[in-house]
This record gives structure tokens, C-alpha cells and sequence, in this order.
């Protein structure tokens, strides 16, 4: 017995069966590995995959990317035999594409599958956040509608739905749990607080048929897209196309599932995990990694960001954590809409400063530690964090000496040298362009429901489940930990690193560095 009104969330979760979306991305592994290894009692995963070109089924697809993955070797090592039968008795793979109705199954298929799931936990994303825009109001915004339709086709059972603390947009100070109210004015409010953006879905659709009409060029319809995403994002108040359309895909949440229990866990930026299954895993490269990199290659030396503005970074565990937190929450005490900011801004804050300081010093110590991070050793040159006006002009002014250069160099024949600078100047301004909202912050994410909800389960699942970001050390989880965890489980090899790193984000003309997020994490998971 537990005393009144707290949560067992292993008691909760016993038994059921859960839809989870987004497993071949980074925290949809996260979740699956902690659910395996600290509630074998759960029924059933249900893992809706697409399939793809090398394994167009989704049991091939968990077999031979998901369950191979680095994640799960410690569940390997330590109870070999469990895993392997959990696999093949509870994790259940359905082969379905999101962004299609009833996932692209038949009437009786997809009847079949609402006739026996519990809840839903949707991770999948597209995280880039130069997306085009068609592309991620499908992902983002208008998948939703498919999600919201089996929820309903199952009696409205419980929904998880992973967002990011970055639908808060281009507003600034305070951002706390509850529905965005966004900067620009023009969006009609409903009675019960979510915004009505169905009209505003519809415009954006017009637009983008607009552009698809006018550009004939299959690269130039693409960067069209791109740029119209940009575009219209700042027009109405965020950074990015990625964020815009996750704060539409909540409200299109919030008003198909009004009388369901909906909750949304946002996300700040997702890192390495800081303990669990093993301090440092990472898969792919994140935002503060984009950073890492370009330094410890000695691309640039300097970069625009507020040197005491307050990064919020979240390990990959704390997010996992929270989301199976509020699902347990969820079947305890059904009926409502919840909202969740997993962030370390308001309890734990570090800043872009303070961040930087301690990678530099940990690679200035043990650069060799990390041979793959740093194949030519420690960097000669500091990575400087600069004023953004500062920066816009020292940048225009070497644009010129490029410009002036470029035509020598024509002459003279010194193309490397016009080569190495047109890269230094390319890369820096790639890292401004991609990340310089994100590193010069003027907002603080609260917590505040997510640190109530905690102390309402039982003190062993506390222990289990950590959200509580006062217990991380920075100064071990941004020095050892995650360059730990980069150089081990990221950085496989120079070359993949590199090849990775310019795939994930691509702007013609711009060398290219890698994409972000998660809930600010690289790629697009399905």
C-alpha cells in the first residue's frame, strides 16, 4: 500500500501495453532501454516503425538498428538471457508510416491494433531545424491527427506527447508550463486556452502550393521550401521551422484530444545521458556538440552568444525519466491536460560561459583521452564567445578580405589559401545561422509541475526516475562525462563523424556542420 495520491509508477505501468513512436531516434532509445530494465512487468511495447530501403519491416528494423544499438549493452551484459526473451515476447513492431492515415494499415488492421494498446507515447519528430516547411508540418504538426484518431479509435486512452521548452518561441524571462502565448498577436484563443490554428495550417498549405507551382527546379523548390519555413516562422514568432510547427502540433493536440488525458513533456536541449544506462551515451551529434566539434577541429575560433545567458541543457536520462513519469501520472489519474518543462534553467542553471569554460578545460587536460574528439591533440587555439553585433561585423569586414582575396587568388594561383579561409568564414557563419538563438538565451524555462509530479511518486521510483536536475554536477557533466560519451559512442571514426555531421543540415553554398535538436536532437525519427 502507498499512502493517498502517490504514484507508483512501476504498479502503474504493470501490465499495460504502450504504442511508442520515435525508437530508431536517440531518446526514443533512451525510453525503451529504461522501461526494459526497470519495468519487466509492462505487457507490452508496441513500436510503430516505417520501414525503409534496407529493412522495410519494422521488426527488421528493430532487430538490426534499435536492439543493436550501444544503448542496450549493458542489459546485454547483465541479464543476457531476460533481454533477449523481452525481445522476442514483449516488444511488438509494427511496420506504419505516421504521417499517412490510420498509419497506412487497413480498416481491420488498424481497428485490430486501437482494440488493444493502453497508451500512446509519441517521440518521432523532424528536428531540423531547416526543414522544409511541408516536410515538418507533416511530421510535426499534421501526424497528430492520425495519433489523435487512434487515441480516440481506442476509448481515449492516455496520450505522451514528447514537444520541446523551444515552442516558448521568441518570447523571453519567465516561460513556464502552460500552453504559449505567442509574441505576435493575430491567433484566436479557445474557451478552454488552446489556440485555434487550423486557419493558419490552411494558409501555410496555400503558400507552400505557391511555391511548388513557381519552382521547377527540383534543388530550387527545396531551398524555396527551406527558406519559406524560415520565413513564416519568424513571422509569427519563433526561430525555426522545427519549433513553429511543434507549438502548432500541441494545439492541433489540444483541441482533437479536449476531453482525453493529454500530457506534454517539453524537453530542453537533450544531451548525453549523466547515469543512466551508462554516464555519456549519445548517438549522433546534438547542439552543444555542433559547438565541440567545430572547436575541436579548429574551424573557428570564436562564435556569437551571450556569455551569461543560461543554456538549458537536459541529459538524455532526465527527459526519459520525465516522460515515464507523467505516464505513469497519467493512468493514476486520468481526465486532464498536464504540461512539463524537463529543463535545468530555473533549478540548476548553467550558462553559455560557464559551458564553454569547462569543455575547454577538460580537453586543455585530457585531450588524449579523447582521440577520436581530437585525432591532432589539444586545440592551439580557445574558442572565444563574442558580442553578436561584434561578431556581424568582424564577419562582414573578413567577408570583404574573402572577396578581395578571391580575385588574387585567381591570379596567383593560392587556391588553397582562399579555400581554408572560405571555409573558416562559411563554417563560423553556418554555427551563427544555425545556432545562435539557442546560445544567446534571454529565457528561463521553469519546472515547477514536473518537480511537484516527482515528489508524488514513491521514493524508490524517485531514485529510479530522476528528473531533479540539482543533482547534476556540471562540472563532471560537461568535462569528463560527455566528452566521454562523444568520443566513445558518437564519434565512431573521423570520417563517419564528419560525413554524419554535414548530412544532418545542409545549406547550399555553406560548408556544412551538423543539425540539432529534441527535442533538439539530429534527425528525423519515425
Amino acid at each position: 500500500m502507498h499512502p493517498r495520491n502517490e504514484i507508483s509508477v512501476k504498479e502503474q505501468l504493470a501490465g499495460k501495453r504502450i504504442l511508442i513512436t520515435g525508437t530508431t531516434g536517440f531518446l526514443g532509445k533512451v525510453v525503451i532501454e529504461k522501461i526494459i530494465r526497470e519495468i519487466p512487468d509492462v505487457e507490452k511495447i508496441i513500436l510503430l516503425v516505417r520501414g525503409n530501403d534496407k529493412y522495410p519491416t519494422a521488426r527488421e528494423r528493430f532487430d538490426h538498428e534499435i536492439a543493436l544499438a550501444t544503448i542496450f549493452d549493458r542489459l546485454k551484459e547483465e541479464k543476457p538471457s531476460f533481454f533477449r526473451q523481452f525481445c522476442k515476447e514483449k516488444i511488438e513492431c509494427i511496420t506504419g508510416e505516421l504521417t499517412q492515415k490510420n498509419f497506412g494499415l487497413n480498416k481491420e488492421e488498424f481497428s485490430e491494433l486501437s482494440g488493444r494498446i493502453d497508451m500512446v507515447i509519441h517521440v518521432a519528430a523532424s528536428v531540423d531545424f531547416r526543414e522544409q516547411l511541408q516536410k515538418a508540418l507533416k511530421i510535426n504538426t499534421l501526424c497528430l491527427l492520425n495519433l489523435a484518431d487512434l487515441v480516440k479509435a481506442a476509448g481515449n486512452i492516455p496520450m505522451v506527447h514528447v514537444s520541446t521548452c523551444f515552442v516558448n518561441g521568441f518570447n523571453t524571462g519567465d516561460c513556464r508550463e502552460e500552453v504559449v502565448v505567442p509574441v505576435t498577436r493575430g491567433f484566436k484563443r479557445n474557451s478552454k486556452g488552446f489556440y485555434q490554428v487550423r486557419p493558419l495550417i490552411a494558409k501555410l498549405e496555400k503558400k507552400i502550393r505557391k511555391v511548388e507551382k513557381n519552382c521547377s527546379r527540383p534543388d530550387q523548390l527545396a531551398e524555396c521550401l527551406v527558406e519559406l519555413g524560415s520565413k513564416e516562422s519568424h513571422r509569427y514568432g519563433w526561430n525555426d521551422t522545427y519549433t513553429f510547427t511543434k507549438w502548432l502540433g500541441e494545439q492541433v493536440l489540444m483541441e482533437e484530444l479536449s476531453d482525453s488525458t493529454l500530457t506534454i513533456v517539453r524537453p530542453a536541449i537533450i544531451e548525453s545521458t549523466y547515469q543512466e544506462p551508462v554516464p555519456g551515451w549519445v548517438e549522433g551529434v546534438k547542439v552543444a556538440d555542433a559547438i565541440i566539434l567545430a572547436y575541436a577541429r579548429e574551424k573557428t575560433p570564436f562564435f556569437p552568444a551571450r556569455a551569461n545567458g543560461v543554456i538549458d541543457v537536459i541529459p538524455a536520462d532526465f527527459a526519459a525519466n520525465s516522460l515515464i513519469l507523467a505516464a505513469a501520472e497519467a493512468f493514476a489519474m486520468p481526465g486532464t491536460h498536464r504540461i512539463y518543462q524537463c529543463s535545468t534553467g530555473s533549478t540548476n542553471p548553467i550558462t553559455v560561459g560557464r559551458m564553454v569554460n569547462l569543455l575547454q578545460l577538460e580537453s586543455n587536460r585530457n585531450a588524449e583521452a579523447y582521440e577520436k574528439l581530437y585525432p591532432k591533440g589539444k586545440p592551439k587555439r580557445n574558442f572565444r564567445i563574442v558580442d553578436r553585433r561584434l561578431f556581424i561585423a568582424a564577419m562582414s569586414a573578413l567577408k570583404g578580405v574573402v572577396t578581395v582575396y578571391d580575385g588574387a587568388c585567381k591570379m596567383t594561383g593560392m587556391k588553397n589559401r582562399i579555400r581554408k579561409m572560405t571555409d573558416f568564414v562559411n563554417t563560423t557563419m553556418k554555427l551563427a545561422i544555425t545556432f545562435s538563438f539557442y546560445a544567446s538565451p534571454q529565457y528561463v524555462f521553469h519546472n515547477h509541475n514536473l518537480m511537484d509530479l516527482a515528489s508524488r511518486v514513491t521514493p524508490a521510483d524517485s531514485s529510479t526516475f530522476p528528473v531533479d536536475a540539482r543533482i547534476i554536477e556540471w562540472e563532471s557533466y560537461m568535462g569528463p562525462i560527455h566528452l566521454t560519451g562523444l568520443n566513445r559512442y558518437a564519434l565512431k571514426a573521423r570520417k563517419t563523424a564528419l560525413q554524419q555531421a554535414q548530412e544532418n543540415i545542409r545549406i547550399p553554398g555553406v560548408a556544412q556542420i551538423p543539425a540539432v535538436g529534441g527535442s533538439l536532437e539530429s534527425g528525423t525519427a519515425l
